[in-house]
């Protein structure tokens, strides 16, 4: 990919938009949801372009919220800031960059660890936006191209601050068709593009990061703190990680003298980064066996729970289920059955490590879920551990709350 100056990039109309919504809707955004909906909108004054401000109205005309218009999307407001008017300008923006790398100031200052989340999207009160750094490399990802007008002084302040070698621009798969003429996906906007894969470390382990092409931004750094968690109970055992992705699990695991590892994932890219991060750390992994089963999830599960397969340690952290409501039931279903999959192949005082990142199924439901599944088994969960979001990824409004885990050891009732 060729380096892309940040002149293709649109600038600010420097018009406002009048937004007037329901009632409802305002006491919400009151409360600080980013979001205003195209249901919640009663009126817009004006003719607005994608990506200038929307000034958001009371019942009394008086100012209650400001944010960035997206007319094209369901999402037609995203909040930048409620309450007092406020000038959304480069000083603003730098101000709410400086204070969310602020934020993880204790990441930054561990050497074991050279990739984290900078900015979280809404849970930062910059919606819409995501960055990730690996290594010296920063990840710009975005769920809507309001950003893109705006999207300069966000890098000003990421390079005064952070002194990237390169900042790369990722965009999610809905918009990716609508960037305009010069930009893509992968798209480097500062610095030399990367021709190669940005190795970094986490928790001491080595890794690297298809930051052009990767899923998300390359890699899921969400599941960090979980990964040197669940390692901790691996030390002598056979391990099965489920849906292993990159093999952050995996590699975990063997680190942590894992007796043998088994690592399943439906997609053949993702069984082969998991084989190159064993191999980048083959100093702390050699000594464990490695097995790769390239499958669907379940269908490896039911396999292997048929042929006798008994491990120490179970992790499932599967994709979210439910991305929309639509699909709510069928989430259940998928959360029951891993369980019981789990379960089954987990020997008598067993491991089990479950994960959802599905928002739509909440903290709650989760984990009544899988004690269901767990007790209908005849176990108890011992030494239970329950785990949401790590440092770099806050929770800033209830619906940012998506990331949920349990770690148990299973015990006959």
């Amino acid at each position: 990919m060729p380096t892309l100056t940040l002149d293709l990039l649109p600038e600010p109309s420097g018009s406002n938009v009048g937004v007037h919504i329901t009632r409802d809707a305002l006491r919400h955004i009151r409360a600080g949801h980013p979001w205003i909906w195209d249901g919640s909108i009663e009126r817009i004054s004006g003719t607005g372009q994608l990506g200038d401000l929307a000034v958001v109205f009371d019942e009394k005309r008086k100012f209650a919220a400001i944010g960035l218009y997206d007319p094209e999307s369901p999402i037609v407001v995203r909040l930048l800031h409620h309450g007092s008017p406020r000038s959304i300008d480069d000083h603003f923006f730098a101000d709410r960059v400086t204070d969310a790398i602020a934020k993880r100031q204790r990441i930054a200052d561990n050497d074991q660890t050279s990739a984290w989340r900078l900015i979280h999207g809404e849970n930062d009160q910059l919606p819409g936006l995501v960055v990730d750094r690996y290594a010296t490399t920063l990840v710009v990802r975005l769920d809507t191209l309001a950003w893109l007008p705006h999207l300069r002084s966000i890098v000003d302040a990421l390079t005064q601050i952070e002194e990237p070698t390169s900042i790369v621009l990722r965009t999610s798969r809905q918009i990716s068709a609508s960037l305009p003429p010069g930009l893509s996906s992968g798209t480097t906007l500062v610095g030399p593009a990367p021709v190669a894969p940005i190795e970094f470390v986490e928790n001491g382990l080595l890794f690297e990061a298809d930051v052009i092409k990767g899923q998300k931004t390359g890699h899921f750094l969400d599941q960090r703190d979980n990964r040197q968690l669940v390692a901790s109970r691996c030390h002598g055992a056979t391990v099965l990680d489920v849906f292993c992705n990159t093999g952050g699990f995996t590699v975990h695991a063997a680190a942590a003298g894992a007796r043998r590892v088994t690592s399943v994932d439906i997609s053949e890219h993702a069984i082969d980064a998991t084989r190159r991060h064993v191999e980048l750390n083959r100093d702390e992994t050699a000594a464990t066996e490695h097995s790769y089963i390239t499958a669907d999830a379940f269908d490896a599960m039911e396999r292997l729970a048929n042929e006798g397969a008994r491990f120490d340690v179970v992790i499932v952290d599967p994709p979210s289920f439910a991305p929309n409501a639509a699909a709510l039931a069928g989430a259940r279903r998928a959360y029951r059955r891993l369980t019981s999959l789990a379960i089954e192949l987990l020997g008598s005082g067993g491991t089990l490590f479950q994960a959802s990142c599905s928002s739509r199924i909440d903290n709650i439901e989760f984990h009544d879920l899988v004690a269901d599944e767990i007790d209908r088994a005849g176990f108890v969960a011992a030494n239970a551990i329950r785990t949401e979001h790590c440092l770099d990824h806050p929770i800033g409004f209830a619906q940012g709350a998506y990331l949920k885990a349990l770690l148990a050891d299973l015990q006959p009732r």
